[in-house]
């Protein structure tokens, strides 16, 4: 269960970020960050996330669905 959560607050994680540097990158303001700190931190999260479910799956805690439908 622990997991889950972990997951769903990575996954917001990404959303905050895309929402942050859309918004930079509308402003086009000199002295904000630049956007690309906020892509790359949402495409590190996404790294994190696909190892921890990896991980999961791994070590048994996820498991997978056998049949797609």
């Amino acid at each position: 269960m622990l997991i889950k959560f972990i997951v769903v607050g990575l996954l917001a994680f990404m959303v905050y970020n895309l929402f942050r540097a859309l918004f930079i990158m509308n402003k086009n303001d000199p002295d904000k960050p630049p956007m690309s700190k906020f892509i790359g931190r949402r495409v590190m999260t996404s790294v994190v996330l696909v190892l921890l479910l990896l991980l999961g799956i791994l070590t048994g805690v996820i498991t997978p669905n056998p049949s797609p439908y």
